[in-house]
């Protein structure tokens, strides 16, 4: 009898951590695609079942307390720390998707889709129309 509860209790706690490793949600770093460089600290937060990113942390020195002056509407001359710049994702299958990226250097502001591509790997999709047409980061998860 102490074995099955035992047992129960470990299979519980091995669903749990492996469900909440699966997640998008949480803080990932961002690489950018072209340099290679850690650019800045994400986190991926849940609103009413869909997916919202914020910089929490800019890593570029030098720019940790940049503004996007060539954004628009509301976030123009905003800092980007603080910055929600993934807004509103829809989970489809093992896709996010359905909702506008914001690059804070140029101010533009792209369709984007996400996947998990590992536990502690992100595929990060922005693109003009079609997906075929855009720029593809990964960002690595951060373990708090």
């Amino acid at each position: 009898m102490k074995k099955n509860v035992l047992l129960l209790v470990v299979l519980g706690l091995f669903i749990t951590f492996s469900s909440n490793a699966q997640s998008i949600f949480g803080k990932w770093k961002t690489i950018d695609d072209e340099t290679g460089k850690e650019k800045s600290i994400v986190e991926i937060y849940n609103v009413n079942g869909k997916a919202y990113a914020k910089v929490l942390q800019v890593l570029e020195k030098g720019k940790e307390d940049k503004v996007c002056d060539l954004c628009k509407g509301d976030k123009k001359n905003k800092p980007v720390k603080g910055m929600v710049i993934i807004d509103g994702l829809s989970k489809d299958g093992d896709e996010w998707n359905d909702a506008k990226i914001l690059d804070p250097k140029t101010g533009k502001e792209y369709k984007c889709y996400i996947t998990l591509e590992e536990n502690n790997k992100l595929k990060v999709r922005g693109y003009i129309g079609f997906a075929l047409i855009g720029r593809t980061q990964y960002w690595t998860r951060l373990n708090d």
